[in-house]
């Protein structure tokens, strides 16, 4: 008994290929010239027993698969089982690539195992050749698909058509689901199907804690089975006497919803669960001319294409939300009966797809995330870079190659800065400058403008922060003037003076160092906090000014930090805060990502908080407000020594690491 595979190199064939190592018999793989030392790599690393394979030169878009005469000589006569599972999978193929594979393909399969006399032609269709049926397709049904539009669900279609009408040998029919990694090892070769929206999930469980419930979306069913389920069925079947002419739904009998499986997907990733679902069904309610004349507004369209982009989501992808096909198996099913092959259960498998798609299949693991890959060479300013945040960034960035411009008011602490930079063989520039001062601000933007042609990546770092409540701010106006003065105009001068020349380039990066602060509301810092705030809404109205100019805007709510900024609050001794090298790792996140804004999963969930339940949040912070009071220097008092932190004031601390009190 020998057998002969055409697509043996794709996921679904080379495991079809693996169950064939454990029969007897010659196997005879297809394989396009270009190719064939891919297959002889892949045959080594399947360890295949290399005396029973041969590799047949080929191709699926030439009469004949293009095997040439002395080959089909060998064969003729000795295959008994011909399986075709060459074809595109892919559903942002275009209609030509896919008809030239997938039915053309098929066609020439079909005249090869006529003319080699093969025993049974076996046809790998797909539950796409229903296209979106409404209701139940059984397995004895083809005729009756509708909703072929899909390129990929109309060429399937019309190939299984060809096998029905035109195959003049025995053949056997099988429609697999949405084909997933195996069950046992969570080996997939690419992205489809519910890993579309892995990468969504992904970014759930890096933003919200796990315990956090969220809002999702429900839809249709999900028809979909491992690898290794889809291969022990037709290897069984194939080798079952009879049943010529049948077509076999290798899917699961009973499918979950969208929204079900994103669950399971989540849980496995750890993500936080999205318990209130929105049914896609109610968009059906939407008139078709307004949704394609919403389409038709740029805004929309490009919003919807960012969306997707980032997630890592097709366009296609959307119209099958609410699939509305179910699948019948049962004489699958009634072919299995008396073996050992039973469909996995998702929940008992889904961790290996998670965990190998992530360690093997991440979009991210592509892009070059390395710090160096988006510095080097590049003008990088940092100011308030003599001590804490601005220090660490700047030794940070020194050994990835940035031409770094360091600013701060002190000269001598910025002096020692420059050459513990240029020790390690860093290039830095130096200069000394009061942001706060509009004068010398301006005279620092048009220095730099003028040596270094502007700057590429801007850090705000430098500024104050004042802790004491309203109530003994009454008449300490100055302290609101100064932070403001400083935070937020001393910023916006710089942003203002390099934009021009970012602009110009098409190409930025400001990055402002804010504080969880402006998402908790934190009492006895409202002059700091709104500093923060102001800078925060600039920034986002900047954003969408400039997003078509390729100019970043990421705003850095940095935690509690251990910088000579909070050493005059001597309580922050004593709760939990993070190091200046830890705060300059959130600076290598945005450099290296450009998102909008960088958080901790804390500051989120107060955010969020405070705009579903304000004043619950109202009365913590009140609490903590009451519990952490004012310093003496904050009331005006001499002594500065420090009281011990009650017990309660720790678990507090603890329990809302970072935030400041």
């Amino acid at each position: 008994m020998s057998y002969f595979l055409t697509g043996a190199s794709g996921f679904i064939g080379r495991h079809l290929l693996e169950k064939l190592f454990d029969r007897k018999g010659h196997i005879y793989l297809l394989v396009r010239k270009s190719s064939q030392k891919r297959m002889k790599q892949l045959l080594e690393e399947m360890n295949a027993p290399t005396k029973r394979v041969s590799i047949i030169t080929g191709d699926l878009t030439k009469k004949n698969l293009g095997v040439s005469k002395k080959n089909t000589d060998i064969m003729e006569g000795k295959i008994k089982h011909f399986f075709h599972l060459g074809a595109i999978y892919d559903m942002n193929a275009n209609m030509e690539e896919q008809q030239s594979a997938n039915v053309d393909g098929t066609r020439h399969a079909m005249q090869l195992a006529k003319i080699i006399k093969s025993g049974c032609f076996h046809h790998t269709s797909s539950i796409a050749a229903a296209g979106l049926y409404p209701g139940v397709f059984r397995e004895d049904m083809f005729e009756e698909a509708e909703g072929l539009e899909h390129p990929y669900f109309r060429t399937k279609h019309d190939a299984e058509g060809v096998v029905r009408k035109e195959c003049q040998i025995p053949f056997k029919i099988y429609r697999p689901a949405i084909v997933l990694g195996h069950s046992q090892t969570g080996i997939i070769d690419k992205i489809d199907g519910p890993y579309y929206f892995f990468k969504l999930i992904q970014k759930m469980r890096n933003t919200f804690p796990q315990w956090m419930p969220m809002m999702g979306l429900e839809g249709g069913r999900l028809n979909m089975v491992p690898v290794d389920y889809v291969v022990n069925v037709m290897d069984h079947i194939a080798h079952q006497k009879g049943s010529h002419g049948g077509c076999f739904h290798i899917t699961d009998a009973n499918p979950k919803r969208i929204g079900s499986v994103l669950n399971i997907f989540a849980k496995a990733a750890h993500a936080p669960q999205m318990n209130m679902r929105i049914d896609a069904r109610v968009f059906n309610f939407i008139p078709g001319a307004v949704k394609q004349g919403l389409m038709m507004l740029s805004p929309v369209r490009r919003i919807r294409a960012q969306l997707l982009h980032d997630l890592g989501i097709p366009t296609g992808i959307l119209k099958f939300v609410n699939y509305p096909t179910r699948f019948d198996d049962r004489e699958t099913q009634k072919a299995l009966k008396g073996s050992d092959i039973k469909l996995p259960k998702l929940k008992k498998y889904a961790h290996k797809l998670w965990d190998y798609w992530e360690r093997n299949l991440d979009p991210d693991l592509f892009v070059d995330h390395s710090l160096s890959a988006r510095v080097s060479g590049k003008r990088v300013m940092i100011t308030g870079a003599s001590s804490g945040i601005g220090e660490a960034v700047a030794m940070m960035l020194a050994e990835k190659g940035a031409h770094l411009i360091i600013v701060a008011r002190g000269l001598d602490k910025l002096k020692e800065t420059a050459k513990v930079i240029k020790e390690k063989g860093g290039t830095v520039s130096i200069y000394n400058a009061d942001l706060s001062d509009e004068a010398a601000t301006k005279k620092l933007i048009d220095t730099v403008v003028n040596n270094h042609g502007g700057i590429d990546i801007l850090v705000n770092n430098a500024g104050r922060s004042i802790r004491r409540s309203i109530a003994l701010s009454y008449d300490r106006f100055h302290d609101f003037e100064r932070t403001m003065g400083l935070n937020y105009f001393g910023s916006l001068r710089l942003i203002m003076g390099f934009l021009p020349g970012m602009a110009e380039r098409k190409s930025g990066h400001i990055i402002n160092i804010s504080s969880i602060g402006v998402l908790t509301n934190a009492p006895r810092f409202s002059a700091y906090v709104a500093s923060k705030a102001a800078l925060d809404a600039f920034s986002r109205c900047a954003a969408a000014e400039y997003n078509d100019l390729r100019v970043t805007f990421t705003t850095i709510n940095m935690p509690l930090v251990k910088t000579p900024m909070i050493a005059p609050t001597k309580m922050y001794n004593n709760v939990p805060t993070i190091s200046p090298e830890e705060a300059a790792l959130f600076v290598k996140e945005a450099i290296i990502k450009r998102p909008q804004r960088i958080a901790t999963k804390l500051g989120i969930f107060a955010q969020v908080m405070h705009a579903l339940a304000p004043k619950s949040m109202e009365v913590v912070m009140n609490t903590a407000f009451n519990m952490f009071p004012d310093s003496a220097a904050a009331k005006g008092e001499k002594s500065i020594v420090a009281k011990e932190v009650s017990p309660e004031q720790m678990a507090f601390a603890s329990l809302m690491r970072g935030v400041h009190w």
